[in-house]
């Protein structure tokens, strides 16, 4: 219980003066003292709530804020009801007139405001200090110019009260009831009942007078103004038809002049009324579950092909073969390039030889001369040749890889039956070359069902626990990053990182070493570095005897303030920048998280985003931001490297962002890093918003805008370029595991391996004559043209089965399949919206020869229901349209690339008359309604649907089209830009490899001389040796001891130092019991080691010994 000391005493008085005189004892009970302690607590809370009332409005007053008015009557005054928004300029304006009333009377002003509660107590409250008090205070200055909470109170009220008087008879029932919850409310209402009453008691009355009063009224006009027509009708007569006449002349007249004085403005009204209209109908036609076909009519000429939709079409797949075979030319030399360091790096071990080196620098020289092997010149041998056997097998791979490509279950198999190392091989290189990489956005949208289905199938079959995902590899989840990592990834990184990467990288002040001991270590070479003595201090010390010294705290304290300043703009960066992580990685993540929640129903959301953290964060960005040279993010030249100090800057970045994604506080060995947990608490609430926004797009169907039909506006066949080596070990792994991926036996992918029989071998692709057979190096010259690449052009298989029953649904269907599946046809018909993973559905075929049947006749003759057009006739006008758009077409077809012309059976159709294809669209619908597909109740209105999404889908594909375009462009510059860096790459080794040759050969010479045991060239000047004793060197503490030798035989060994005439290569000659042993010390350099061993045997002090060499050798 609380209560205030005056208060307590006076309540308790009160409860002993007033308590029962004939009581038997003038002691207070338990429950008296509760009840005075209770109400001095309600007095105070009073106290407290009319003071915020005061302050709060003389405040808002005084600030002239009246939007803020309504808001702090509300929260401060005991009864809300009291309060009626409409009202709230008049509280505001009648506050405002009282203060100002008060404010010009006032000569002095205080500070104290004072309350009155129930005529006994006062309370006082210092407008400055924000303290209130029972006890009147010494100097006690009233503020004056504020209004009371008495007056405040008052204005209210009479506001609240005029405001109800005024509407309470044409307040509506919600508005009365809210007038009834006033302070006012009783008296009003009482006065509005009294009134109530005495009308509701004279309703009978009332009623009776002003019925008679207006009926009176009425029945005197209407017979006044009826005699008058009585006797005057033939003149009405007349006047009214001059009247009209005169009027309608007049009128027209002056309309007519009306035009002719404003026929521009005419012109552009109707003008403007046409492209509402044309819009109204566009809206129509986007937007209405079922377009009339009058709309449709005016917008089929948009399913037209021009020459631009050709050409656009032919420069998108010169495009993507250019980024697919680019793609691949720099992924080879990014391997080879990575070899060539391995070799380099053997080579300094004397590991392996120069010529070794020298060898696999001439063919990254072959490779960056461009001589990518292609089949252009042989596309008439090998596979390509123009033999029936041949055709049909080529025709075949084509048809197994579209399966491949649009039925991703067959890979997702396929790759979790191989092992962990070939299944790594096999997604580099088949799988994307399968879907180009997904240059196109056909292709992306493929390669993420391949993703969705096989992330799916190795959460279902290989996670037994959540945590699976993070502790181990998932194999799609190393392909998903390693594709947005790629060449299509690689620009997002780049503007994601590179900005805040780069300023670290180049802010030469920016030291952040958070490990104890590495400061230590630190601390102490540069001591014994500037003064040339050896330190007292030990070497070797654990983190708890670093963090002793107040140096190394004070340097980890500043690291640690740095650390945080530049995790911030990396963590800016990244958060800010949600829109450009990659579509396809941010859908596998929501992919991998409702995975993850539909196996384990009872993981948390904590665990979910931890996991969805995993994947973009630490995955994706992490290696980035750690190596962001090995990822492109930045600019390297050729032989420029980051050096130890931004490695580690940037790699505590991402420690400390690593922690963050994952909720993981610093414990255990870092410890001494704990102060930072809660700044990793709050930015892992941030990391938690971006993963879980960034778990929130769309599907790819409604991304992509894909479905069944999409094909149809498409004009070339999807094309894919895969080497020789690359069909023949797809095909072989396809035999071997043919019975866990295909387990039907009448399962389309068994029936195509079948058809080719067994793996082909490489010089079967190339024809014969491709080797010569004599050829020693045969094996050679098959395994490079083995990375010969072909281009497939992807078609579906459709297979009509032997003894089908003919009956009239699939006579029907058949005869338009056949009509279409020509030798060229079959390229359309594959383009005819197949995103089906298998065949070709034969509805699809028929329907949409129905549709292009519909197109036409709706040219040229209108009508407002296709029923009504297919049922009248056409005339001979309308005939002779119809032909001459038919010649025009087939103008345009004659103009257009082989690979975008219609099929021969099409073409006829085209030239069918009017009404033999009106008959032909009869009999298809009839075909079409058996399946179900339409329905001759609505009009066939459901063909004419999909005609309208044809239309809707052309426009769309168009605009992606081009937005395709422009990105291929910008892959192949970035694509070129790392080519040429790795041309730079190679140069710089072809440099190096000549500069040990070199070298190796002067090497020779010298040694050739010494061991002929002839003298030096004449004038050839000997550099003189400095010599130093072990003992001496121990003295100077450089030479810290000697394995397996004392320090009194320190006297009988010499150490030799002799400059070469390289700066900063030394020769280090040591002669110990007459055996001579000798070092190269190559540019030294300080690297924050204290003790390095020479010969094995020989510890010394490397900031000693760099001290000393600079004092002789260079004077420093």
């Amino acid at each position: 219980m609380t209560m205030t000391p005056e208060e307590g005493v006076d309540s308790l008085f009160f409860g002993s003066v007033f308590q029962d005189p004939e009581s038997v004892s003038k002691v207070l009970w338990l429950d008296e003292i509760q009840q005075a302690i209770d109400e001095a607590n309600v007095d105070e809370n009073r106290a407290k709530q009319w003071v915020t009332l005061v302050v709060d409005v003389n405040e808002c007053l005084d600030r002239k804020q009246s939007e803020h008015i309504l808001s702090v009557l509300k929260s401060s005054t005991s009864n809300v009801h009291d309060i009626i928004p409409e009202c709230a300029i008049k509280y505001y304006d009648t506050l405002v007139k009282a203060k100002e009333s008060k404010t010009d009377n006032v000569s002095s002003e205080g500070s104290w405001v004072k309350l009155n509660l129930q005529q006994k107590y006062n309370y006082y409250y210092n407008t400055d200090s924000k303290e209130g008090s029972w006890v009147p205070p010494e100097t006690c200055l009233s503020k004056e110019s504020w209004l009371t909470a008495e007056e405040i109170e008052d204005i209210i009220e009479e506001v609240t009260a005029n405001y109800i008087r005024e509407n309470m008879w044409s307040a509506p029932e919600e508005l009365l009831l809210r007038f009834q919850a006033t302070s006012s409310g009783p008296t009003l209402r009482k006065e509005f009942e009294a009134r109530k009453s005495f009308l509701n008691d004279q309703v009978e009355s009332v009623v009776k007078i002003q019925a008679f009063w207006k009926g009176c009224k009425q029945r005197q006009e209407y017979l006044s103004r009826q005699r008058v027509f009585t006797g005057n009708v033939d003149s009405i007569v007349k006047i009214q038809s001059w009247y009209r006449m005169a009027a309608a002349r007049k009128s027209y007249l002056s309309r007519l002049q009306y035009f002719e004085d404003h026929k521009n403005e005419i012109v552009k009204i109707q003008s403007l009324l046409r492209a509402n209209k044309a819009r109204d109908d566009y809206k129509a036609l986007v937007g209405s579950e079922n377009p009339p076909l009058t709309v449709i009519r005016k917008f089929v000429y948009l399913l037209d092909q021009s020459d631009l939709d050709f050409q656009e079409e032919l420069e998108v797949a010169r495009l993507r073969e250019e980024v697919v075979t680019k793609i691949r030319a720099n992924q080879q030399l990014e391997k080879d390039l990575n070899l060539m360091d391995i070799k380099i790096g053997l080579l300094v071990k004397n590991r392996i030889t120069l010529e070794d080196v020298i060898s696999h620098s001439k063919k990254l020289n072959k490779k960056k001369g461009g001589e990518m092997e292609t089949l252009n010149n042989t596309d008439n041998q090998g596979i390509k040749s123009l033999s029936k056997e041949r055709r049909k097998t080529l025709e075949t791979y084509q048809q197994l890889f579209y399966l491949l490509q649009t039925k991703p279950l067959y890979l997702a198999k396929l790759i979790f039956q191989m092992p962990q190392n070939k299944s790594t091989k096999f997604m580099d290189t088949v799988i994307f070359t399968l879907y180009n990489y997904a240059s196109n956005q056909r292709e992306e949208y493929l390669l993420l069902k391949l993703f969705k289905t096989a992330l799916e199938e190795e959460i279902k079959s290989k996670v037994d626990q959540a945590q699976d995902i993070v502790t181990g590899n998932p194999t799609v989840i190393k392909m998903v990053v390693s594709f947005n990592r790629g060449a299509r990834g690689q620009n997002t990184l780049r503007q994601l990182l590179a900005p805040v990467v780069k300023e670290i990288i180049e802010d030469k002040t920016l030291i952040i070493n958070t490990n104890p001991v590495e400061v230590y270590k630190a601390w102490v070479n540069q001591l014994e570095t500037q003064t040339g003595e050896a330190s007292k201090l030990p070497y070797d010390v654990t983190t708890e005897q670093a963090l002793t010294y107040p140096e190394v705290k004070n340097k980890l304290e500043a690291s640690i303030e740095n650390l945080r300043k530049v995790t911030d703009k990396v963590l800016s960066s990244i958060t800010s920048s949600l829109d450009l992580l990659p579509y396809g990685l941010r859908y596998i993540a929501k992919v991998l998280k409702n995975s993850i929640r539909e196996k384990f129903p009872d993981a948390t959301e904590e665990e979910l985003l931890k996991i969805v953290g995993n994947l973009l964060y630490y995955r994706y960005m992490n290696p980035a931001i750690v190596a962001p040279d090995g990822f492109d993010i930045i600019d390297m030249t050729a032989g420029g490297q980051i050096n130890s100090d931004q490695r580690r800057n940037l790699g505590s970045v991402a420690k400390v962002l690593q922690h963050a994604a994952s909720n993981k506080l610093f414990e255990g060995e870092n410890e001494h890093l704990s102060s930072m947990n809660n700044y990793l608490s709050e930015t892992y609430q941030e990391f938690r918003k971006y993963f879980q926004e960034a778990c929130d797009v769309h599907e790819p169907e409604e991304k992509f805008n894909m479905d069944k039909y999409t094909d149809l506006v498409t004009v070339s066949k999807p094309v894919i370029y895969i080497s020789i080596e690359e069909i023949i070990n797809t095909h072989l792994l396809l035999l071997e595991h043919q019975d866990a991926i295909a387990t039907e036996k009448g399962d389309l992918l068994n029936e195509l391996l079948e058809s080719l029989g067994e793996v082909p071998t490489v010089e079967s692709f190339l024809g014969e004559g491709a080797v010569d057979p004599n050829d020693p190096n045969k094996e050679n010259t098959l395994n490079q043209l083995s990375k010969t690449e072909i281009s497939l052009s992807l078609t579906s298989k459709y297979d009509i089965k032997d003894g089908e029953a003919v009956d009239g649904r699939s006579l029907m269907i058949k005869l338009a399949v056949e009509s279409t599946l020509q030798p060229q046809g079959i390229g359309s018909a594959a383009r005819q919206g197949q995103l089906q993973p298998c065949t070709i559905d034969d509805q699809v075929v028929l329907n949409f020869l129905t549709k292009k049947l519909i197109i036409d006749v709706t040219r040229n003759q209108p009508g407002s229901t296709l029923t009504e057009i297919l049922e009248t006739p056409a005339t001979e006008q309308q005939e002779l349209e119809h032909a001459k758009d038919m010649e025009s077409r087939a103008s345009v077809d004659s103009r257009t690339p082989e690979e975008g012309k219609q099929s021969q059976a099409m073409m006829e159709d085209a030239c069918l008359p009017l009404e033999q294809k009106k008959r032909k669209i009869q009999r298809n619908l009839r075909t079409l309604e058996q399946t179900g597909h339409v329905s001759s109740k609505n009009k066939y209105q459901d063909i004419l649907n999909e005609i309208a999404k044809d239309i809707r889908n052309q426009r769309i594909h168009r605009k992606l089209r081009k937005a395709e375009l422009s990105k291929l462009q910008q892959t192949l510059n970035a694509l070129n830009k790392k080519a040429a860096f790795y041309e730079d790459q190679i140069n710089y080794y072809d440099t190096y490899i000549k500069t040990c040759v070199d070298n190796l050969k002067r090497k020779n010479s010298r040694r050739s001389i010494k061991l002929d045991g002839k003298a030096e060239p004449k004038g050839t000047k000997r550099v003189k040796p400095v010599r130093y004793t072990a003992a001496k060197l121990h003295d100077k503490g450089v030479l810290l001891g000697i394995d397996d030798l004392q320090t009194n035989q320190f006297k009988n060994v010499t150490f030799d130092i002799i400059a070469t005439e390289d700066v900063g290569i030394f020769d280090v000659r040591s002669k110990f019991l007459s055996v001579e042993m000798e070092k190269d010390l190559l540019q030294m350099q300080y690297e924050g080691v204290a003790v390095m061993k020479m010969f094995d045997k020989v510890k010394v002090n490397v900031n000693l010994l760099i001290y000393l060499l600079n004092k002789k050798f260079y004077g420093k």
